[in-house]
């Protein structure tokens, strides 16, 4: 826990000399002000996050937690639990979507097992920091203990101060787990005070059976659990997993080295909350990627206060829409950095 508070001690305010130094260097570019938009905006957060007036996102990571999760036995997803090991040997072979992406956009791929339920050979991209074999099934006991939720974030913690000592300058967090979307969901309806069934999607592609299957496990644990809103340990433990206290851990983990986080999906978006519950001043760090297609995202973003550069109707989670962000955040700063500015291009300004 010491490891946790001080991480959350570290995460001060952005730099207001780099964000005031950016905008002025934005308004003097060769365009009309605010031409560019939302990739102006994007650029002078990124100033304030990292302390830098003109930034470069030069290696940008991108961390998939993996684990699974015991309240897949009621029929929650379209896959069987074994389909999680599969896919991370899927990342590591780069063969699975975010594989592609992160190729697209240069970056990194680490795969970290947290709590996958079966043992993994050894690989360079894969981390060995498995906590369980999964989750508990939430409908009859808690998912984890109070201190697995807290070796969750200490282990994502960790993980990104290594990534960052190695010299990662952006940490897009993914993840995978077979039932994840139940949990994330569950997360989001007990900290938004949100009916189940407005935040609950078909994450796989479950038919109507199966989302009604989600939707009565997640009332079902959390009128068991009542786990308390004030209290993102007491939320993980009861509702959520391995994957999600894994990416809030990186989440507070960058923040606290002024490296910019991507937010992809739902279940990326459910860290965020548990992240922004444990540190409040986390939150202009944090940089929401794209709008997902599952029912929750939405009530995320208004809790997050945070506005999604993209939409692309996509929902497959592996910080796929994060990725994608990569590849804006780095012309964002690149806008700002190499552009000229009307004095250098010898260019008259309005009068």
């Amino acid at each position: 826990m010491r490891l946790i508070s001080d991480t959350i001690a570290m995460i001060g305010p952005l730099d207001r000399t780099a964000t005031e130094a950016a905008r002025a260097r934005q308004d003097q570019l060769t365009k009309p002000q605010g031409a560019l938009g939302r990739l102006e905006t994007l650029a002078i957060q990124i100033a304030g996050i990292t302390g830098n007036a003109r930034p470069r996102i030069v290696q940008p990571t991108v961390i998939v937690m993996a684990a699974d999760h015991g309240m897949v036995r009621h029929g929650v997803s379209a896959y069987p639990q074994e389909v999680t090991q599969q896919m991370v040997h899927n990342f590591l072979r780069g063969g699975a979507a975010i594989s592609v992406l992160a190729r697209h956009v240069n970056a990194r791929l680490l795969v970290v097992d947290i709590g996958v339920a079966a043992e993994l050979a050894a690989h360079p991209q894969l981390l060995s920091r498995k906590i369980a074999l999964g989750t508990r099934d939430m409908t009859v006991e808690p998912a984890m203990s109070r201190a697995q939720a807290q070796q969750s974030i200490a282990t994502g913690i960790a993980v990104a101060a290594e990534a960052i000592a190695q010299g990662s300058d952006l940490i897009a967090p993914g993840e995978k787990g077979i039932g994840n979307t139940t949990a994330a969901s569950a997360v989001v309806a007990a900290l938004s005070g949100a009916p189940v069934a407005e935040v609950t999607g078909r994450g796989t592609g479950v038919d109507d059976a199966g989302l009604a299957r989600k939707i009565a496990v997640i009332s079902q644990a959390l009128a068991l659990h009542r786990p308390d809103p004030a209290d993102a340990l007491d939320m993980l433990s009861k509702v959520g997993g391995f994957e999600i206290g894994g990416m809030t851990g990186l989440m507070l983990g960058a923040a606290a080295r002024r490296v910019p986080v991507l937010i992809d999906g739902l279940i990326a978006g459910a860290a965020a909350l548990l992240a922004l519950t444990l540190a409040p001043a986390i939150q202009p760090y944090l940089i929401a990627t794209h709008r997902s297609m599952e029912r929750g995202h939405q009530t995320l973003f208004a809790r997050l206060e945070c506005e999604p550069l993209l939409d692309l109707g996509m929902r497959l989670g592996e910080a796929t829409g994060a990725a994608l962000g990569i590849s804006l955040c780095q012309a964002a700063c690149k806008i700002l950095d190499e552009m000229a500015t009307f004095g250098e291009a010898g260019v008259t300004k309005k009068v």
